[in-house]
This record gives structure tokens, C-alpha cells and sequence, in this order.
């Protein structure tokens, strides 16, 4: 069923019961919460990517004692319910977890509780748990489910929420005010549930949900029952309004708006690069267009998001840049940018320095996380792709819930204090510092020419495998989309995007560039390595032969360069270009003028390149191969017949023949070359440009000197 909207923007498409009998007959306590738990996290008008988290009550058998013992499966600390496999969840003895009440010192102490949970673990389980676990433990029901809807959240945020909540669920639902989650909510709600026996859950003020129940379906489809509720209750309240005050702005195209954000965004993310470098996402929807055209957007937009979920992704509120989609002037958006960004840094600062305790963590990066902009829509900036995405997504479900509480009653954003002392909490500080040490190319955005073929795609993998994001560009479509399936399989889907790119075609290489600062902000990384090949005696050599040779092989080479220059000098943050010449480009090889002459003339071009982007720390470096047969494309047709015939071998033994005549006797790897142009395009050579690697298992006539 496709969603519909009323026009306040609520969603009204059914919530579906996807519960199937068939499949969870013969599952185990501890498998059903699995099942319950990806069903859930499967709509994200349940829950948000990580939001949220399941739990169990079950009996299990004590290794040591032999005894039947209750034991607490709960969601661990950082996972997804819509991805969670079994290993994600923590398994603590009920039993230490109620002990755990007797040597509680008071909500002045509550942090400490987190460091005994580990002395309630039960099996040797290895996975973390949350700080959410009190709150799963001490509902004296076996299964609980804590979701973060946005139908209920806007219910939560509303000023009169309290009241909110009981004329949509009368008593079955009830009502705790804001706090932190911890040990002391848990107790809240354990004395809830005692004092309200016959209460399904209950809405935390800022925050979410909590049904429950003893039957793990019972508890799914309940989850289901109230958020429905919610999403009907607000259907029928907000029929004909419309929502943030109406429209202000009119947006711009589709295609204009692309075009606006990439301008915005190589600017932005040079601006806001300096502690490391910044990965974009753009997303111009229909929620979030009719967000940023609103009458009311800025004012709701300062007073920040509520729920904690969506608070750590966002941060304490987005900047809101200055532009007129009815005078769209995106010169004069950037001019401002420099002084809008650094104001965001000082009231950022101010925020900080206001609200800091003695022991509170050195401030973060100040920068926004998320942009808007009227007309156009919204971005978003972090330390990587997927996290620069998901910001954006919990930022629509910020914006879901500021339409809804605004339709109903008055919107509020999290108390500026408690919105602190949730970002720079202890235990928060922590569990970043428990972050594994980014990638050396984390952040990183590349471009790969001649991606489809074996030294594009190498080398699209060698950065992947460092944390770059890739951008591969190739004429070759079937190719193209084969080496994409492969790469992104395995590196997942954020990291790896492709383009057709003709290198010899002016308006697809500018077009290129924009769709890569649209996708990731900006470029750090170009590897230029689409290839042609081609053999033929001077006097058989067409003018077209000729011709074609240098489009891809020199003109194509300009044009990519040109285009990387142009983002680079923008972003204003330094960069590397690696041309993949050829050791032909040094040493002459008979029959073959044409392509040994356009390699020589990118060669060249580095080297003029290189003295340009100096001064702007752009590095510019040229890797040399030579007789790389394996995953070639251009070893696979005429060429190989060809230079076979010029050395008078067949296909089988070219290979060997380029072997042998190395002075070290070994064939070269797509991953040999791959690796040189990793080296030049990672800090490990940050001291070195106009350079030539030779990656040709030694040649003496391609000697440098």
C-alpha cells in the first residue's frame, strides 16, 4: 500500500502486521524476540535506525549450577532492531539485576549502576549492555518493546503531552515526565507498572513508548495497536490544516535544486572539514521540502529536536542558510556562508561554555550537522556516509514530530540543559572513546575513470578498504554495474555510487562532478585511469587512430583534472590527483606512436598540474604499469593481437614474454597498481607531488633518471 498524507503531512497508510504463525512455529523465547525485534525495526514509523531497543524474560539453564534461572535478553548498547542478529543481544541474570536495587546510592549516583551490569552477565556473553537495560528489567512483564514513533513522539513533545496522552488512550496508556534514561527511569517505571497493573505502557515525556506484555506476539501487535492509535488519533485532528504555518517558499526544480546544492556543498564541507573530513547528504523529499518553505520553520528549527535519539544525530539545532528560491542566487548564498557557519561555531560555543559541569568532556566539533535550505532542501554533514545519511534521516523524524505536536498543541524542543547533559554525558563520552580508530581514508571521497576495468576497480577497492567513498565512472554500462554490484556488496551501498562518463565528453564530466558533490559533498581523490590501447606501423596509423588516442588519453585526462581543480580549490582542503599513465608514456615501444605519445603528454600534464595545485596543496602523481593482462579490458581484444604479432608470440605466451623481459621476472597485478595509487593518495606520500611510481617489475629504458 502506497502512504498517503493529509494535508498537515501525517502519514495515514496502515502500520502492517507482519507477524507470520507459520514461521515463528517451534521458535525459542530468546528467537522470537529476534523475530518481534527485525519486524519492528523494519518500519521506521516504529522506530528510527538504532533507535529503540526489545526485550525478553527467559528461563535458562545455569552452567554452573544446573538450576533453571531467569535471564534478561535485551537489545545491546549501540545496535538496530531492524538488524540485530542474536549475538547483538545482552543476556543478564534477572536475578543480579534486581540485586542491583539494594546497592543503588541515589539519582546523584545513577552512572555508577552502568559499571556493575557486567557483573550480571550470564553465559560469558561478550556483548555490551545498554544503558536502557533497568528500564527492560524492572517491568515485571517477560516482554517489553521501547520504540521511538513519530506518531508518539510528537505526542511527547507537545507542551500538554500528559494530557495529550490520555484523551488518545484513556487509562490503558500511561504517562512519565522527562528523564534521562537510566537507573532511576527504570525504577519509574517499575513503580508504574506496580501502581497501574493494568496499564499496556507508557509514553515518556521527550522521549517514546514502552508497551508490554507476557506473550511475545501479544507484545508486537500491541506496539502495532498504539502506534496506529497515535497515526489515526492525528489524522482525524489535523484533516485540512496546514502544516508549519503554511508555505513561505515555492521550491525550485528538481534539477535546479541538485544544482544549488552543489555549489552549497563542496563550500560547506571545506568549512566544516578541519578537525577531519566531512562526508555529505543531500535530501530534498517532500517532507523535508515542505519543511524548509514554511512559514514557521526557523522558529521551530531553534528550539532544537526533543527526543535523545534524535538530539545525538542532529545536534543542539541545524543552521539555516540564507537563500531565496524566488531570487535564487547562489553566488550570494556562498558569500555568507563563511560568516553563518562561524556564528553557528560561537553559539555553539556559547551553548557549551553555558551549560559545561566540571567534569563534562572538551567540546566537540562545533559545526552543524544538518543545513536547510528553502527552496532547495536539506544536508547534512558527518564523518561518514551512512552517519551523514542517517542524520538526515532522524532529522525527518524530528521534522515529523514538530508537524504534529505543532498541529496539535505547541511544540518543545529538549530543555537546553538536559539537551547537554545527554550530548556530553559521561557514559556517552565514553562509549565514543570506545570507537574503533578511523580508517586512513576515512572521510575520503574518490573518483575512479576507467572504473569498470581491473586497475579501476583494484583500486576503487583498495580505498574502500580504507574508508573512502568511490565514485566509479566507465563507459562500459554492463561492466560499470557488475564492478558496482561487487564493491558495494561488500562495502555496502553508501560508499559506492557510479556514473557513465564518457572522459572525452566535456558536458559529462562537468555533469559527473556535480552528481559527486551532490552525493558526497566533494571530491579529494581523482584517479584518471580510462584507457585506450592501440598497435599499429606510424604509416598505418589513421588520423582517427591518432585522434582517438589523445581524446581519451590527454583530453580526457584535462578534462577530469580540470573539473577535480575546480571542487578542490572550493573545498579548499588540499587533494590528490593520480594519473595512471603507462611505462610507454618513458620508453618508446615500436608500432605504437599514437598511444605512447598521448601517454607521454599525460605525463607531462601531471607535471603541469603539479605546479599548479601546489599552492592549494593538490597533489599530483603518476603511477607507470606496464603488461598488466589480468581483469584488462584492454587486453582483451585487438590490442592483444596486436602486440603478439609485433613480438611475434601468441596470446598464451605474451604474458610470460612480458614477464621475462622484467628485470625482476614477475607479472604486474591490477592490486600492484592499485597500491602505488593508494600510496599517493594517502597521508603516507602527503610530502610528495610531480612524481612518477613505476610499477612495471623493472624496466631500465623507463628509468625516471
Amino acid at each position: 500500500m502506497l502512504d498517503t498524507k493529509n494535508s498537515a503531512g501525517v502519514q495515514s497508510a496502515r502500520l502492517e502486521n507482519k507477524w507470520d504463525d507459520e514461521r515463528a512455529k517451534g521458535m525459542s523465547e530468546p528467537e522470537l524476540l529476534l523475530y518481534r525485534s527485525n519486524l519492528l525495526g523494519s518500519d521506521k514509523r516504529i522506530t528510527n535506525y538504532g533507535g529503540g531497543n526489545t526485550s525478553a524474560k527467559v528461563m535458562e539453564k545455569d552452567l554452573l549450577s544446573g538450576n533453571m534461572v531467569e535471564v534478561l535478553w535485551v537489545k545491546g548498547s549501540g545496535g538496530d532492531v531492524g538488524s540485530i542478529k542474536m549475538d547483538g543481544f545482552s543476556t543478564l541474570y534477572m536475578d543480579k539485576l534486581r540485586a542491583l536495587k539494594n546497592i543503588y546510592r541515589g539519582l546523584e549516583f545513577e552512572d555508577e549502576m552502568v559499571g556493575y551490569l557486567p557483573h550480571c552477565t550470564f553465559n560469558l556473553n561478550p556483548r555490551a549492555a545498554s544503558i536502557d537495560t533497568p528500564l527492560h528489567a524492572y517491568v515485571p512483564k517477560k516482554h517489553v518493546d521501547h520504540m521511538h514513533p513519530d506518531a508518539i513522539i510528537a505526542i511527547a513533545a507537545a507542551k500538554n503531552s500528559k494530557e495529550l496522552t490520555r484523551e488518545i488512550f484513556g487509562d490503558s496508556i500511561g504517562w512519565l515526565p522527562w528523564k534521562r534514561p537510566g537507573f532511576e527511569l527504570g525504577l519509574w517505571l517499575e513503580k508504574f507498572c506496580i501502581e497501574n497493573p493494568d496499564a499496556k505502557g507508557v509514553v515518556l515525556e521527550s522521549h517514546g513508548l514502552f508497551t508490554w506484555d507476557d506473550d511475545a506476539k501479544k507484545c508486537y501487535e500491541l506496539t502495532l495497536e498504539i502506534i496506529q492509535k497515535a497515526m489515526d488519533w492525528f489524522v482525524a485532528k489535523t484533516e485540512g490544516q496546514a502544516a508549519f504555518g503554511g508555505a513561505k517558499h515555492v521550491s525550485l526544480n528538481a534539477a535546479d535544486r541538485r544544482n544549488v546544492a552543489s555549489r552549497l556543498m563542496p563550500a560547506i564541507r571545506g568549512m566544516v572539514s578541519a578537525q577531519q573530513h566531512m562526508v555529505g547528504h543531500f535530501d530534498d523529499s517532500d517532507a523535508v521540502l515542505e519543511f524548509v518553505n514554511a512559514n514557521n520553520m526557523e522558529a521551530l528549527a531553534k528550539l532544537g529536536t526533543s527526543c535523545p535519539d534524535h538530539f545525538l544525530r542532529t545536534k543542539i539545532r541545524p543552521l539555516v542558510v540564507d537563500f531565496d528560491p524566488a531570487n535564487p542566487n547562489a553566488d550570494a548564498t556562498l558569500e555568507g556562508l563563511a560568516d553563518a557557519i562561524a556564528a553557528y561555531r560561537e553559539d555553539y560555543a556559547a551553548y557549551y561554555n553555558r551549560c559545561k559541569h566540571d567534569d563534562s568532556p572538551p567540546m566537540r566539533d562545533p559545526n552543524a550537522v544538518v543545513y536547510l535550505v528553502p527552496g532547495v532542501g536539506m544536508i547534512t554533514f558527518a564523518k561518514d556516509k551512512a552517519t551523514a545519511r542517517i542524520s538526515g534521516e532522524f532529522y525527518i523524524n524530528a521534522i515529523n514530530v514538530m508537524r504534529g505536536s505543532s498541529a496539535v498543541s505547541e511544540y518543545c524542543g529538549l530543555p537546553e540543559q538536559e539537551a547537554f547533559d545527554i550530548e556530553y554525558w559521561l557514559l556517552e563520552e565514553a562509549k565514543l572513546q570506545r570507537m574503533p580508530k578511523p580508517k586512513s581514508m576515512a572521510g575520503r571521497v574518490a573518483l575512479v575513470t576507467g572504473g569498470a576495468g581491473g586497475i579501476g576497480s583494484a583500486t576503487a577497492e583498495r580505498y574502500l578498504s580504507e574508508g573512502a567513498c568511490v565514485v566509479l565512472a566507465d563507459i562500459d554500462e554492463v561492466a560499470l554495474k557488475a564492478s558496482s554490484d561487487n564493491l558495494s556488496g561488500r562495502y555496502s551501498g553508501d560508499v559506492v555510487r557510479t556514473v557513465m562518463m564518457n572522459v572525452t565528453d566535456e558536458a559529462a564530466v562537468i555533469s559527473a562532478f556535480t552528481d559527486m558533490s551532490v552525493e558526497y559533498g566533494g571530491v579529494d581523490i581523482l584517479v584518471s585511469n580510462a584507457g585506450i590501447a592501440s598497435s599499429a606501423p606510424v604509416e598505418e596509423t589513421t588520423l582517427a587512430l591518432w585522434n582517438k588516442n589523445m581524446d581519451i588519453l590527454s583530453t580526457g585526462y584535462f578534462l577530469v583534472s580540470r573539473e577535480a581543480f575546480k571542487i578542490l580549490r572550493v573545498q579548499d582542503m588540499g587533494g590528490s590527483i593520480v594519473f595512471v599513465a603507462s611505462k610507454n608514456g618513458l620508453a618508446a615501444s615500436p608500432n605504437a606512436s599514437a598511444y605512447c605519445t598521448a601517454k607521454a603528454a599525460e605525463i607531462h600534464l601531471a607535471r603541469c598540474l603539479a605546479l599548479e595545485g601546489a599552492e592549494a596543496g593538490i597533489r599530483v602523481n603518476v603511477v607507470n604499469p606496464d603488461a598488466v593482462l589480468k581483469g584488462s579490458k584492454i587486453w582483451s581484444g585487438e590490442w592483444l593481437d596486436q602486440r603478439a604479432s609485433t613480438y611475434q608470440t601468441d596470446k598464451d605466451g605474451l604474458e610470460d614474454m612480458y614477464r621475462q623481459r622484467s628485470m625482476l621476472k614477475r607479472s604486474v597485478l591490477p592490486e600492484d597498481i592499485a597500491e602505488a595509487a593508494y600510496f599517493l593518495a594517502s597521508e603516507a606520500s602527503a610530502k610528495s607531488t610531480g612524481n612518477i611510481i613505476n610499477v612495471d617489475a623493472g624496466n631500465v629504458q623507463a628509468f625516471t633518471r
